[in-house]
């Protein structure tokens, strides 16, 4: 997938660095594809088998896994999810968030013991999470490593709480790590880059996961002997049938053909995949013709892609209470089987899909790609996934000490001395991994999963599956087996199997069909006041549009976009797009 622009002169050499080191660690490596002179995670507590370089002491190189001597102490703050509680914790009876696998492995092969300043109960978005992040910041009493979003980055940048952490990052991320994070290209670094300066270390995020399908009723498909779409033409087609022939034959006019909530947008049951069969890209921002970039939201395919949305619903294909149901809503429709169309992600079939499966055995979904006007290969719009990273507090004794840890998590799942099953996966606490306080990962691992399994799958071995591969085949396995306890697995059979969505993923992959956000930075100053009363006014006209009003609707609201914020909104972005060139 072709790479964006690196923000900034400064990190536009790093990045220039970073890739020729990559590539020189290509040459010179061993048999077993590691740099020769890479100090490696050691299987033993008493050596960290490094080639030379055994430690921090006086007189011997540091490096990406060089374990400190003595050990050191470094601070987090965490919040504790109910998965972790409930799903992990609450199963593992002899580890909790201070005294796990992952803090020992930390202390034993690093010399990093962890403790915290505090943790909180509930997710990271949570109101208890953020009004205990937002006192911390507003205190200056801060961690040695801290999670921010990119405006919290930027106020503790400008205040001059926080390093640089460009040399460091340069000098012990490993070659693994340098690769993870790149593999969707710099945005994640143009992020975290003010003033030519790595200020943090991103928790980067796949937008790749955030691909797009059409899941189809193809029982549905077969019962009314229609094919797959291969224009929007199609999908309405598609729509119309499942609306007006009775799919489900029980005699009485109740199926939708497309199912969407009140929200519009979302990994499951949005619009954007629809709107993207008409070169549409809502709330994200794209590059124009001219080289600038513009919001998808008031571009005149968004008003042909609304029109056609429209007719649907005067034509009863779309449910007309839609507008007060939330996914909640839809998904009892899904499950009751009166609809047999939505747009969403690769694990859309483990729900809301499964739900449907499990009230009728004989219901069969199918993930196909978004297809277009035209014909011609969609464009996949990405959002930009990533929204957390981890600043190193000013002043702070070992600050490669948060660097080593992210190469160490990477390591010890999908590295030579990993263990898949014990770090990432036993199966009593599959989500295990979130022990860690960093949890970087390669953002390509569900679609190589994918690859490797196709690969044994065609090759007829299956043997040759190791790490997360092995596990996805086994859950298959458990659905082919006609177990009550492999057809709860099903939706990952959906997205596995030959026909399944990941293997949709590894095309849009490699016909580098993705789009992605081209604005990654801080929310400007009009975004942090207006983008919240814009978004309200967009859906609110939207809705109303595909309900009845009339198109010409949309016109207005983009001149009322534009004067209440949305033009300035636009300039100060440009002015950011102009900085990273």
């Amino acid at each position: 997938m072709e790479m964006q622009k690196i923000r900034g002169k400064g990190l536009k050499g790093i990045m220039i660095f970073l890739i020729t080191a990559l590539a020189l660690t290509a040459c010179t490596s061993g048999e077993n594809g590691k740099p020769e002179n890479e100090a490696k995670p050691s299987a033993t507590t008493g050596s960290n088998n490094s080639g030379g370089n055994s430690g921090t002491n006086e007189g011997a190189e540091d490096g990406p896994f060089v374990k400190y001597d003595p050990p050191i102490e470094v601070s987090f703050v965490r919040h504790l999810s109910d998965v972790v509680e409930n799903n992990v914790l609450g199963v593992l009876k002899d580890e909790t968030l201070e005294n796990n696998r992952w803090t020992r492995v930390y202390e034993e092969e690093l010399g990093i013991k962890i403790v915290n300043d505090w943790v909180v109960k509930g997710d990271i978005t949570s109101d208890q999470y953020l009004q205990k992040i937002n006192v911390t910041l507003a205190s200056g009493d801060l961690p040695d490593f801290i999670p921010v979003n990119a405006t919290q980055l930027k106020q503790l940048a400008d205040s001059g709480q926080i390093e640089d952490v460009t040399e460091l990052y340069n000098k012990y991320a490993s070659p693994a790590l340098k690769e993870a994070l790149l593999q969707e290209g710099s945005s994640p670094f143009d992020a975290v880059t003010l003033d030519g300066k790595l200020m943090a270390i991103p928790m980067v995020e796949a937008s790749i996961e955030r691909s797009m399908f059409i899941w189809i009723r193809t029982d549905w498909m077969k019962k009314l002997g229609l094919q797959p779409p291969k224009t929007m033409a199609d999908v309405l087609a598609i729509s119309k049938a499942f609306t007006e022939k009775d799919p489900d034959g029980n005699g009485q006019p109740d199926t939708f053909g497309l199912g969407f909530t009140k929200s519009l947008w979302g990994g499951a049951m949005g619009l954007e995949g629809f709107m993207a069969g008409y070169n549409a890209f809502p709330n994200i921002w794209v590059e124009d013709a001219s080289g600038g970039l513009v919001y998808g939201s008031v571009q005149p395919e968004v008003r042909t892609a609304l029109q056609a949305l429209q007719a649907m619903s005067k034509g009863g294909q779309v449910d007309p209470e839609f507008g007060i149901k939330d996914g909640s809503k839809v998904s009892e429709l899904i499950a009751g089987g009166k609809i047999g169309m939505q747009y969403g992600e690769q694990w859309n079939s483990i729900y809301p899909l499964q739900l449907n499966k499990n009230v009728d055995t004989n219901a069969q979904w199918q993930a196909f790609p978004i297809v277009t006007e035209s014909g011609d290969m969609a464009k996949i719009p990405l959002k930009f996934s990533t929204a957390r990273f981890y600043a190193v507090k000013k002043g702070v004794e070992h600050p490669e000490a948060l660097i080593k840890l992210f190469n160490m998590h990477l390591e010890k799942i999908w590295g030579e001395t990993g263990d898949f099953g014990y770090y990432f996966a036993p199966p009593e606490a599959e989500s295990v991994w979130q022990l860690s306080p960093v949890t970087p990962y390669p953002l390509k691992k569900n679609v190589e999963a994918f690859r490797a399994i196709d690969a044994a799958r065609k090759a007829g071995d299956m043997s040759t599956l190791t790490g997360e591969a092995k596990t996805i085949q086994e859950k298959m396995e458990s659905y082919y087996s006609g177990s009550k306890e492999g057809f709860a697995v099903w939706g990952w059979e959906r997205i596995y199997s030959e026909e399944g969505s990941m293997g949709i993923t590894d095309q849009y992959d490699k016909n580098n069909q993705f789009l992605l956000e081209k604005f990654v930075g801080a929310p400007t100053p009009t975004m942090v006041e207006r983008k919240a009363t814009l978004e309200k006014l967009q859906n609110e006209v939207f809705v109303k549009i595909i309900l009845g009003d009339p198109i010409e609707t949309f016109d207005k609201f983009v001149e009322d976009w534009k004067k209440l914020g949305g033009e300035q909104i636009t300039k100060e972005v440009n002015e950011w797009y102009a900085s990273t060139k």
